[in-house]
């Protein structure tokens, strides 16, 4: 079809108007409260890794770092982005922690310290895991266990054939009192009932376990 060459000097001008108008858009942003505009920082910049075994590699080294992020807004990118938990397949981790912590025992940051641990029967998978490992980013990310915030170190959560597991992880298995508050404050952000009691295992006591259990040295 051929435009006459007053309806292309009109078309011409329709499109210029567009550019205009998309360009004054651009403009605008400018009028809108600084605080819409800003993105809201995290007081730590956090990694998520997954884990995924691979039997040319060794544990360490199938755990890869996926990203890192220190913003609320990046964190729920990052997080509507990937599969839920309950999607992993089985032998599978996901990993969140303070930048410059690796996920593992060997750590500075971690050698000294312990997790809270809960165990998740497979018929949970659908009703509560993905519900608790979020309950449990959003209170680490926001700083949620108040002035004892800083001893977490990050979560885990291992998709595993008969039971899943989520944990959180502290520096200093030593500090009673902050160890116990971090306990009681998970419990009570993921709605536990009082009569089930989860327990706190330090990582040396996990890494010469005999047998496949591990002692409690704190119970909530």
């Amino acid at each position: 079809m051929h435009l006459k060459k007053g309806d292309r000097k009109q078309n011409k001008r329709r499109g210029a108007k567009e550019v205009e108008k998309k360009e004054q858009e651009t403009t605008n942003l400018e009028e809108f409260p600084p605080e819409l505009l800003i993105k809201h920082p995290l007081q730590n910049t956090w990694t998520l890794w997954y884990y995924e075994q691979d039997k040319n590699k060794s544990w360490e080294e199938s755990q890869r770092e996926v990203t890192s992020f220190d913003t609320a807004e990046d964190f729920w990118s990052l997080y509507n982005h990937i599969k839920q938990a309950s999607e992993l397949r089985q032998g599978c981790d996901y990993s969140m922690f303070k930048q410059g912590i690796r996920p593992m025992w060997e750590d500075d940051a971690n050698k000294n310290g312990g997790r809270w641990l809960i165990n998740l029967d497979k018929k949970q998978r659908s009703t509560d895991l993905d519900n608790f490992w979020l309950e449990i980013l959003l209170c680490m990310i926001g700083e949620g266990f108040n002035e004892y915030s800083n001893d977490v170190c990050g979560a885990v959560v291992n998709i595993r054939p008969r039971t899943d597991k989520i944990a959180v992880w502290t520096g200093d298995a030593g500090t009673q009192a902050s160890v116990m508050e971090i306990g009681r404050k998970l419990k009570e952000r993921l709605r536990i009932t009082p009569k089930m009691i989860i327990g706190y295992q330090v990582h040396r006591d996990t890494m010469v376990k005999v047998g496949s259990m591990t002692k409690n040295t704190y119970v909530v």
